[in-house]
């Protein structure tokens, strides 16, 4: 039965859907011998050749899926022309093709997806399941209860109103606070600019859970698989398969 090339890709573990349409733009991937520049394209998985970046995609790869507690100071990416470290690098003892689910920039830490499952990839930074996404943040100053009340209603970025979210203080640590924020969108950048925007800029900024999925005490640098119970949380969200393992350091 055809399908279209994007989806093919994800299936194979290639890449998430967005992800697979930007390499096809990009003309990275071949079909039958020839440059495909159009995500739609309809093909037949095992009766057309494909390639991606000059590689045979053969088979669907087995789905693998980690947590990797990012630390401040890595890319989430594959490769940096500059030579700063990569979250690649990191989790390079997985021999599947991963890809972060999502991102967390360069001075941010915590909890980040890796996997090779396309579909779930797509599934979970999806707009409308509203996964949402928790972060533990120590914002310059004490915002007081007009600014925590902006946060929990929503800050206009980019012309748009974001979603409510949950916001909660922690604790206070002499002039600054730490915050507890959740929210449900996946903006670029998106609670580093809602502090600002209430001019509580961010110092620190850890995210510690992502849906159901929790970092725990996996320390910086270390990555592993998801637990039976993560497995089953995980499917209650789509109907996504991912095996247990055990932590592993890069």
């Amino acid at each position: 039965m055809a399908e279209r090339l994007h989806v093919v890709l994800a299936r194979a573990g290639i890449a998430s859907r967005r992800q697979a349409e930007e390499m096809i733009r990009e003309g990275r991937i071949m079909v039958n011998g020839r440059v495909v520049l159009t995500p739609g394209t309809q093909v037949v998985w095992g009766q057309d050749a494909i390639r991606a970046d000059n590689r045979q995609v053969s088979r669907l790869e087995s789905k693998v899926t980690i947590v990797l507690n990012k630390p401040k100071g890595v890319l989430t990416t594959s490769h940096d022309p500059r030579g700063r470290p990569t979250t690649a690098q990191l989790v390079s003892g997985i021999k599947a093709r991963i890809f972060p689910v999502g991102r967390l920039d360069y001075h941010s830490e915590g909890l980040l997806l890796l996997t090779n499952d396309g579909e779930l990839s797509q599934y979970l930074q999806h707009p409308r399941y509203k996964i949402p996404k928790t972060y533990r943040t120590k914002v310059k100053g004490l915002p007081n209860q007009q600014a925590m009340q902006r946060l929990r209603s929503g800050i206009m970025l980019d012309g748009r109103r974001t979603a409510p979210a949950s916001v909660k203080r922690i604790r206070t640590t002499g002039k600054n606070a730490w915050l507890e924020i959740t929210v449900k969108e996946g903006r670029n950048r998106q609670v580093r600019r809602m502090c600002s925007e209430v001019d509580h800029p961010v110092m620190k900024l850890k995210r510690i859970q992502y849906g159901p999925i929790r970092l725990g005490n996996l320390k910086p640098g270390f990555y592993r698989e998801l637990t039976p119970t993560e497995m089953e949380r995980l499917q209650k969200l789509g109907p996504q398969v991912v095996k247990p393992g055990k932590t592993k350091r890069s």
